[in-house]
């Protein structure tokens, strides 16, 4: 009986020691209790407030940690955590250490004190990034970026040469903003770090041996420009050099705009006459759309897959209606066709005499005695009405400025299939439609003579450009005369 008693009196002992050492520990109940971490930062004895200005100093001392970020091209982009956003994730960790231990009944709060006697319990800081701030940083690093070089063709005195290709090497910006926002968050120690970036290894197309399947002539046009002035023709000349010596694989689109875009002065453009709103303005790259129409030319001779094709706005003189092909920034126009053949082709394109001519080589494929033709067939003509006349009373009399009329046109294009000399297939390829434009003028009306003024006023009523220029004349001449000028001369 009395071992029983000892027993007893040992177990009432122990509740009443853990029963008073939870009664004082819930005096202490502001305060973090011994052992208690949030992450590296220790927390025993601290009251909430002071517990939140630590973990807040230790995020903002984060800040400063450098972040390395490995681009393209064995490129370092070296930026801070404070740049990328950093953050406090987690604030609620503090109210739970504060409560570690509070909670539960007494044995279960009692056994969470005696185990913080012997191992520290640990909160981790959860941190959080602005994945915008991510994203910005990782598109400037698009700027390492190298993009795939094929091997491709140079043709130089006649005889193709091999030209070696380059390894590409390419940012995914969304699979490395994932990968930058996934290792902070879940892997970072909180010291400086280097990070790889997603990059994509794109090898370069072709081999000497593909390439040496280019031999024959598919395709080749000529056009003239010898009435072109000088800016004209060299933005021809230009828009040429920088189409010539294209390779295109099996399968791959060719973007005319894409390839002698931009039309700058940098680019090698000057400012020459274009169509733009049914007037002809001069803009930088004017006359850019004939090398577009004689690339249209040789490749549907070629027989190669056009994708996308315009007319001009109005006609051009240089090649049958519905053989033209227009591009312009503007309009969003386009001259884009397909290498469907088995093999590369190499576009040649040159300059001489003001003529530009382009030639499409690959490897024939063609039965012998197949050939093609095209043929414009003009549907509709739309004959100008009589001239449009514009008075300009800030500009004097004799002051003209004349447009050209435009004739309209409905025209489609024909491919004819022969074999062997005889026709076996006749296919529209294209329809077009081009605006007629009256020949107009814009006509100065200033002058201090009132007479004068109803003489011209009256020529612009007859809506003849030619006779308001003969009037003009007159009274520009009849003016010097009464001036006693010996010498007319042209405003």
């Amino acid at each position: 009986m009395k071992k029983y008693r000892k027993g007893f009196y040992g177990i009432l002992l122990l509740t009443l020691t853990m029963l008073f050492g939870m009664t004082a520990q819930a005096k202490t109940d502001d305060t973090i209790k011994t052992g208690i971490y949030a992450g590296d930062v220790e927390l025993s004895g601290m009251t909430a407030q002071e517990a939140t200005a630590v973990i807040e100093e230790h995020i903002e001392s984060l800040k400063n940690v450098e972040i390395t970020l490995l681009a393209a091209n064995d490129h370092d982009v070296t930026t801070t955590a404070g740049d990328l956003g950093v953050t406090w994730k987690n604030p609620e960790l503090v109210q739970e250490a504060l409560e570690l231990g509070t909670h539960g009944n007494v044995i279960e709060r009692y056994k969470t004190l005696m185990d913080l006697q012997h191992e520290n319990y640990v909160y981790p800081i959860e941190l959080d990034f602005d994945l915008q701030a991510i994203n910005d940083l990782l598109t400037r690093c698009t700027k390492y970026d190298q993009e795939a070089i094929n091997v491709s063709l140079k043709r130089d005195g006649g005889k193709f040469t091999v030209v070696e290709g380059q390894t590409g090497y390419v940012l995914d910006v969304e699979k490395s903003i994932d990968a930058v926002y996934d290792y902070l968050t879940e892997e970072w120690n909180h010291e400086a770090c280097s990070i790889p970036l997603e990059i994509v290894v794109d090898e370069p197309k072709g081999s000497a041996e593909e390439l040496a399947q280019v031999t024959d002539v598919l395709g080749s046009f000529t056009t003239s420009y010898k009435t072109s002035g000088s800016s004209r023709s060299a933005n021809v000349a230009n828009g040429c050099s920088l189409i010539n010596g294209t390779t295109l694989y099996p399968g791959e689109e060719f973007s005319t705009y894409k390839t002698v875009s931009p039309f700058s002065v940098a680019n090698g453009y000057y400012m020459a006459g274009s169509y733009v709103s049914g007037k002809v303005v001069d803009s930088l790259g004017g006359g850019i759309c004939q090398v577009s129409t004689t690339l249209y030319n040789a490749v549907l001779r070629a027989e190669l897959e056009v994708t996308e094709r315009y007319n001009h706005s109005m006609i051009v003189g240089y090649v049958d209606p519905s053989a033209d092909a227009a591009i312009a920034e503007s309009s969003g126009k386009d001259f884009k066709f397909v290498n469907n053949t088995d093999a590369p082709i190499y576009i040649e394109g040159y300059t001489h005499d003001k003529q530009i001519t382009f030639n499409i080589y690959g490897k024939e494929s063609r039965a012998a005695g197949h050939s093609v033709r095209y043929e414009s067939e003009v549907l509709e003509t739309i004959t100008p009405p009589a001239d449009q006349i514009y008075a300009d009373a800030g500009q004097p009399i004799g002051y003209i400025v004349t447009e050209s009329a435009h004739i309209g046109y409905k025209a489609r294009l024909w491919k004819i299939t022969m074999e062997n000399g005889v026709e076996v297939s006749r296919e529209q390829v294209n329809s077009s439609t081009y605006k007629m434009v009256p020949r107009s003028a814009t006509v100065g009306t200033a002058t201090s003579d009132p007479q004068a003024y109803e003489e011209i006023m009256a020529a612009i009523s007859t809506a003849n450009i030619d006779h308001v220029k003969n009037v003009a004349a007159a009274l520009n001449a009849r003016a010097a005369a009464a001036a006693g000028q010996t010498e007319i001369v042209d405003d």
